[in-house]
């Protein structure tokens, strides 16, 4: 036997003994509740209940083959047959295998009790009778089928329902995680677009960006993983960002945050970013016509508006990534999804702010 199949088997013998003490209390009970029903005077004196377990034994030895059989039944054809794939084949399966076994150990039963008993000998069989007496069982039988035919259906529906929701979870993780992976490369594309123009205009800037590029790409890569982002942790970014790109840009750019960092809120990682990124790299910033970005905090939204100011000539083409990453990723999160408000001198986007229950 392999190591891989001994853990296996001693899962199975250890079933089998939780299973077997299980199956015979529950036959017990129940061959006790239908011989009670049928006479529940008998219990009332020493005399009754001495008649009564001649039936008892009967009734449990009926019960516990049908509901063995019944199981058995169930479990041929949950590997063959799906109730959710095909409900219609494996009732009608399910009826006529259990029916047939019904029948077919019924008789052998009624058989061997009456000849055990010396009802009659083998030269002289009474085949009518015995037939007859199969019809409680397979009454019985039924009864039996109906409990392990809804057992059987509620627990591959429960099944199916838990590994259809755990396929959507992985889905929509999968999706999320792919959404998150953008950030990375588009951020560090972007970043060193803007270092390859200013190492030629001054080499002590290009230093000077170098740096602090190197502490706000540590700060990407930290939180790449992570779904959502403390408020203050994404305006020190913000800050950071903005004091990087003013190297770059000097007075043609100005900005100002102004947002109550004392409260517990949260935002999806780098959406500042995104939101900085694509002003400055849709705008024209110069000296005729400065760009201004404004964080503010209104109500449950936090505010992130410029002047809307588009370059006549887009040197960078938009590879599409910023505000539907941040829409889908609030999607997948189940939240309010942002608003995008665009005038003819403004750009404002209201993110939502995330509090944690």
């Amino acid at each position: 036997m392999s190591s891989s199949s001994r853990p296996h088997a001693i899962n199975s013998e250890h079933a089998l003994w939780v299973s077997v003490p299980k199956f015979i209390g529950i036959n017990f009970l129940m061959a006790l509740i239908i011989t009670i029903t049928f006479c529940p005077s008998c219990i009332t004196s020493l005399e009754g209940i001495g008649e009564l377990l001649d039936e008892f034994i009967f009734v449990f030895l009926f019960s516990s083959v049908l509901s063995y059989g019944g199981s058995q039944v169930d479990y041929f054809f949950d590997k063959r047959l799906s109730w959710v794939e095909k409900p219609v084949q494996r009732l009608v399966f399910t009826i006529v295998s259990y029916m047939a076994y019904t029948f077919i150990a019924s008789y052998i039963l009624v058989f061997g009790i009456s000849f055990f008993m010396g009802q009659f000998t083998l030269d002289d069989i009474p085949w009518g009778p015995i037939v007859q007496g199969t019809l409680n069982p397979m009454k019985f039988a039924f009864i039996f089928m109906a409990i392990f035919t809804t057992r059987s259906w509620l627990m591959e529906w429960r099944k199916s329902a838990i590994e259809a929701e755990q396929l959507r979870t992985e889905k929509i993780s999968s999706q999320y995680q792919t959404l998150k992976n953008q950030l990375n490369p588009h951020f560090l594309f972007n970043s060193l677009n803007v270092l390859s123009n200013l190492v030629y205009e001054d080499a002590d800037k290009s230093a000077a960006f170098i740096q602090k590029l190197s502490k706000i790409y540590r700060y990407v890569l930290e939180v790449q993983q992570e779904e959502l982002i403390p408020l203050t942790q994404e305006l020190d970014f913000a800050r950071n960002y903005l004091e990087l790109q003013k190297l770059r840009f000097e007075e043609n750019l100005a900005f100002n945050i102004k947002v109550d960092e004392k409260q517990d809120a949260y935002l999806p990682p780098l959406s500042l970013q995104l939101l900085l990124e694509n002003a400055i790299k849709h705008n024209e910033a110069s000296k005729s016509n400065p760009l201004f970005i404004q964080i503010f905090q209104d109500g449950n939204d936090l505010v992130i508006a410029n002047t809307y100011q588009p370059k006549r000539q887009q040197v960078e083409e938009s590879a599409g990534i910023g505000l539907k990453n941040i829409e889908l990723r609030y999607e997948f999160l189940g939240k309010r999804l942002p608003l995008i408000i665009h005038s003819d001198d403004e750009f404002v986007v209201r993110l939502p702010l995330i509090e944690l229950n």
